[in-house]
């Protein structure tokens, strides 16, 4: 008899035709159990052991007799599912052990096999990136999450994490340097599923994109991604984003070769009619100064910046949850508060950054007045402090 092990993305257990997971029973301790047992199938593991791993902080009067009553209840949970016939632990005088004539093939253990087998030298590419594929296949999720607040899951949560990501690495990399686009699309989407957090999976589905001729999906995922990442880390775009909007902005040209005049200043005209200020991505802002400061050094006039930051009332950085909120309101007041010719973006998880191209220093302070009102008028009961700066850039000649 064979049974079939998953731990990654949650536990479930296959035998034959029939299966037991987690949606059988909600106790957690229930499924530890038969986990740590099966993952330590090759010895008899003492019953104090199995009480620190499931009662670590809170040991009953009678431990022995706790255990004895989680192991009736786990049988007597599998038993309509498995069968009454199978009998999957043994007792062995003080301890239990998985029984060893049901053998059990286990994810996270072919994990372990095949990115063993990836630091073979001996393989060629083809052989390589087929291995990369069957571990991303395997991997669906971290190991045992719904037990994730136990010492023994967090470890090898973090162990398989790791051998995982290694392995999404070199796939990624052999992708680019095959060109095989459409494999790293669907690569990095899968993997984004599991950990959304990191950016340069981000990175890698925008240019499987822009190199699939996508480029307005490639702009749709750059400002989602560059949005989750403020939300929830409070951190700007990389350089690596940034020059990859940038790209983006040059495959969407608003005219090519084969535009007509009336075309083009038709395309022109919806873009100037947009209403409110220019809101742009901290890269394209960068650009937009550099052009103004172009334009102004002609005539000997100068570039005033705004910055306003939000922050707790004691200067910390607030809670995520408030922060998000608040960003998301001054937002608001910044396109009410501004003319067209302004120009806003987001410098950081806390920060707004202004341009204003035809106001002095008196000019720029009415205009960051007024956006301040605006966001009380709208939000009279936020708890956070908006702090303003503004100051004028030396323009180079």
């Amino acid at each position: 008899m064979e049974a079939h092990v998953t731990t990654l993305g949650g536990f479930e257990l296959r035998i034959g035709n029939v299966k037991a997971d987690e949606s059988l029973n909600r106790s957690n301790k229930m499924w530890a159990l038969l986990a740590y047992l099966i993952l330590r199938r090759d010895r008899n593991v003492p019953q104090s052991e199995l009480i620190d791993l499931l009662w670590p902080d809170d040991k009953s009067s009678n431990p022995i007799n706790a255990l004895k009553t989680l192991l009736y209840r786990t049988r007597m949970s599998l038993a309509p599912v498995l069968g009454q016939d199978i009998k999957l632990v043994l007792s062995r005088r003080g301890s239990y052990m998985w029984n060893p004539e049901i053998k059990c093939a286990v994810d996270v253990e072919d994990l372990e096999t095949l990115c063993g087998e990836l630091e073979n030298a001996a393989l060629s590419e083809e052989q390589r990136l087929e291995i990369c594929r069957q571990i991303a296949n395997l991997y669906k999720g971290d190991f045992l999450p719904k037990l994730s607040e136990m010492i023994w899951v967090v470890t090898n949560s973090a162990h398989c994490h790791a051998l995982y990501l290694n392995a999404i690495r070199r796939y990624s990399d052999m992708l680019v340097e095959m060109e095989h686009w459409s494999e790293l699309n669907s690569l990095c989407t899968k993997a984004l599923d599991i950990d959304p957090f990191d950016e340069r999976l981000h990175a890698l589905l925008i240019t499987s994109l822009i190199r699939q001729g996508n480029s307005t999906a490639a702009l749709g995922h750059y400002e989602t991604a560059t949005d989750f990442l403020y939300k929830n880390l409070g951190v700007r775009p990389s350089e690596s984003l940034r020059s990859l909007y940038i790209e983006i902005m040059n495959h969407n040209r608003i005219y090519d070769a084969d535009t007509d005049m009336d075309t083009l200043l038709e395309n022109l005209r919806e873009a100037a009619n947009e209403p409110g200020a220019f809101i742009c991505d901290p890269g394209f802002f960068k650009l937009a100064y550099r052009l103004e400061a172009r334009r102004t050094t002609r005539n000997g006039s100068s570039v005033h910046i705004a910055l306003l930051t939000i922050t707790a009332p004691d200067n910390s950085a607030p809670p995520l949850r408030l922060l998000n909120a608040a960003m998301n309101h001054l937002l608001e007041a910044i396109k009410l508060g501004l003319r067209k010719g302004d120009v806003a973006s987001r410098y950081s998880g806390a920060q707004y950054v202004l341009m204003l191209p035809t106001a002095n220093f008196e000019d720029g302070q009415v205009v960051v007045n007024r956006i301040l009102r605006l966001f009380m008028k709208q939000h009279p009961r936020n708890r956070l402090k908006i702090s303003p700066r503004l100051f004028q850039l030396e323009l180079a000649k």
